[in-house]
């Protein structure tokens, strides 16, 4: 399968649930890294002490495996040794999180670092390194430039978003530029991609996982089911990441679900992933077998299966219209896209279209 193939399965091809005939205001987002702001909440603070340092780090414009690789430089490390809870955007200015695990090393001078729009903002001990999904959230301030359109109509769309939750679609930055990560899963499922390295092949995978967990929440959001729970299906609790499978004829769910306390779900495929022969597992069956191949793929990778929540809610949604220029402040859960927020109130061409 190319990207070509798999492109109506990023958010840009998806429907919208809160803009039916297109987000009611349009403009120009990320003219400058400064217009995307992320601030990673941990949801914990720092030991104190320990063989590891938890470093706050400002970047722009930098990838935050190459921030990752820079930290290792300066401390005389390796890279395995170096973790952080999340991969941010590039084309934006983040404050984030990293660990360097020195054990017995000296520490060294941080603010040596010369790297261009890289600065550490802090640096305190901490008892054990810093994984991937160590995180509770990431606060957003995104300023958008050049709007057009039906303001009106934007305020009733964001309140219905407020009060209804927005669709939690991977966002297009997880398949690559041009849909490139889907391509090189595609060539490590058939055994033409050589040899690939660790970091990467992580990369790809969870591109290949985001594609079908893509492919399930648009047939959902197409057919009006991604608020609704499918018997059988897992629930996720709201900003966390477990999840439980109710029982048929839960008088509460209904409930639960409208107040956003709970959220139905869909599949981060690995192994063990099917759901059987209940009625949720008959219908993401149907919505995923054009991807047999993919499916095995991760299986034979090696991956367990996981569930993601179909609906995210933004927490303190803000925004102010200057001018031409809208302003929006939010905090998501992990691992939401502020991206898939955005587009169901703005649209705003992909950086390479300009």
């Amino acid at each position: 399968m190319t990207s070509e193939a798999c492109a109506g399965l990023a958010p840009d091809g998806q429907p919208r649930v809160h803009a039916l005939g297109g987000p009611p205001l349009h403009g120009i987002l990320r003219a400058s890294p400064e217009d995307f702001r992320v601030d990673e909440q941990l949801g914990f603070a720092p030991s104190g002490a320990g063989e590891h340092v938890m470093l706050h780090v400002e970047k722009r414009d930098a990838n935050t495996g190459w921030v990752a690789a820079r930290l290792a430089d300066l401390a005389g490390v390796a890279r395995r040794d170096v973790g952080f809870a999340g991969m941010k955007d590039r084309f934006a200015v983040t404050r984030q999180w990293f660990s360097v695990g020195l054990a017995g090393r000296p520490e060294p001078d941080w603010s040596a670092l010369d790297e261009p729009g890289v600065r550490v903002l802090e640096a305190v001990r901490h008892n054990r390194k810093l994984r991937r999904g160590a995180l509770s959230a990431n606060r957003f301030e995104l300023r958008v430039r050049d709007v057009t359109g039906d303001v009106q109509e934007f305020t009733a769309r964001v309140d219905r978003l407020v009060r209804h939750g927005f669709p939690n679609l991977f966002g297009p930055q997880r398949f690559g530029r041009e849909g490139g990560n889907l391509n090189a899963a595609q060539r490590l499922f058939d055994g033409t991609a050589g040899r690939v390295g660790r970091e990467k092949r992580g990369l790809y995978l969870s591109a290949a996982r985001s594609l079908l967990f893509n492919a399930v929440a648009g047939a959902r959001i197409a057919d009006g089911s991604w608020q609704q729970a499918r018997d059988g299906e897992p629930l996720v609790l709201d900003g966390r990441r477990s999840f439980f499978v109710a029982e048929a004829g839960d008088a509460a769910l209904p409930e639960r679900l409208a107040a956003l306390e709970i959220h139905p779900s869909g599949p981060l495929w690995g192994r063990g992933g099917d759901l059987g022969d209940s009625p949720a597992g008959v219908y993401e069956r149907a919505c995923l077998a054009p991807y047999a191949a993919w499916r095995e793929g991760l299986e034979r990778f090696g991956l367990e299966a996981d569930r993601r929540a179909l609906r995210a809610r933004a927490v303190d949604l803000a925004w102010a219209l200057d001018g031409d220029v809208l302003e929006l402040a939010f905090e998501l859960p992990a691992g939401c896209f502020a991206t898939a927020l955005l587009r169901e109130v703005v649209a705003s061409p992909p950086a390479r279209d300009r």
